[in-house]
């Protein structure tokens, strides 16, 4: 039986938000092909207890604690890379020599220390992370935070092209991405976002309310739910549900001031479910360029309108399946047309997603290139 070490940013349960729903239901579906996964995950506490879910989807997991370290930031590595270093974990491949699976550039400062050829290196490219801090720069109000981001980003553009040469592969999550390391490292290859979806729900035609959901501790989600937030002021007519497990109490404190606003805890990928079916209408808002957003499937596949702008996607097929505004004005107007309006997408929503997204598709290829 094949057998893979898989290295994470965090630890990917629940599935709740950005990449970490990539990670969870990537192993999930090279699991349920055979594979032994080894995951290892770098996280601020060590958790009491290993999820089931996780559990059934892994060979064994092991935790190692990110450096708190404020001098890091004085480091020429990116701050997010080195933070999670660990001489535990070197130990831990050393007990194996299979191949590893790097889940975004954060999670590779400990491949200088590796000793030669004992592993081969493959990289799943999350971002490109110097634009991604680029744009969290642009996004950020707090002048500090501005500056560490603007820093953070220079730092990766030297790292990116230092490391990406060195992976058999790097699994990029978009065509931009691709292009991108295509042109500069000739190891590319195109596998689209790990979902876990795997058939389009059947839903009335109404739902009860607008969704925002996302992670609300990055700057570009921040400043998107501001935005929005401001918008569904003007529309009192109309209730805005937003959802997340990582509201500061700055947010909580925007919210709790408008009446036609709420906040939801999601804390299981069954809460989301539910928020996504009773939802009439989803916005999905960034400010960022980087390819497509994970949340996109999920709303996609699990509930009825989308509104995005840009941003969220360089796919045309799923633009296709979303309504689009490219300034608030536009995502106003979207909303108000969504609300007086029956859902019925269903069918032509299955005729693409089922077709051309499936997560085994997508494993089957990965283990064609890693093993």
């Amino acid at each position: 039986m094949n057998e893979l070490h898989l290295i994470s940013f965090n630890y990917p349960y629940p599935p709740s938000y950005g990449g970490i729903i990539d990670v969870y239901y990537k192993i999930k579906a090279l699991s349920d092909l055979g594979i032994k996964i080894h995951l290892h995950c770098f996280v601020d506490q060590i958790p009491h207890k290993i999820d089931p879910e996780v559990k059934e989807i892994t060979e064994n997991v092991f935790f190692y604690q990110k450096k708190k370290n404020p001098l890091l930031y004085f480091s020429g590595t990116p701050f997010a890379a080195a933070i999670r270093n660990s001489e535990s974990l070197l130990k831990n491949l050393e007990e194996n020599e299979a191949p590893i699976l790097f889940e975004g550039l954060q999670t590779t400062h400990i491949i200088r220390f590796l000793k030669d050829n004992r592993h081969k290196l493959y990289l799943r490219y999350h971002n490109n992370e110097s634009e991604y801090y680029k744009g969290l720069s642009v996004s950020e109000k707090n002048i500090f935070k501005k500056i560490i981001y603007k820093i953070e980003s220079l730092k990766y553009s030297g790292y990116q092209k230092k490391l990406l040469k060195k992976f058999e592969a790097v699994f990029c999550l978009s065509e931009k991405e691709y292009n991108e390391v295509e042109t500069y490292s000739k190891n590319a290859h195109l596998i689209h976002i790990f979902h876990g979806n795997t058939s389009v729900k059947e839903l009335d035609t109404k739902g009860k309310y607008f969704l925002f959901h996302g992670d609300l501790t990055t700057a570009d989600n921040k400043r998107a739910l501001n935005d929005v937030i401001d918008l569904f002021k003007t529309l009192p007519q109309y209730k805005l549900v937003v959802a997340s497990d990582r509201a500061s109490e700055d947010i909580k404190r925007k919210i709790s001031e408008v009446e036609n606003i709420s906040l939801a805890p999601i804390q299981t990928t069954g809460n989301l479910y539910r928020l996504l079916e009773d939802a009439h209408g989803n916005i999905l808002i960034s400010y960022q360029n980087s390819g497509t957003k994970v949340k996109l499937f999920n709303t996609l596949y699990n509930s009825r309108f989308v509104i995005i702008n840009e941003n969220i996607t360089d796919d045309p097929a799923l633009t296709d399946l979303c309504l689009f505004g490219s300034h608030m004005n536009e995502i106003r107007q979207q909303i108000i047309t969504s609300a007086e309006k029956d859902y019925n997408d269903t069918e032509k929503r299955k005729n693409i997603l089922e077709n051309t997204h499936s997560d085994k598709a997508k494993a089957e290829e990965m283990i064609k290139i890693i093993f």
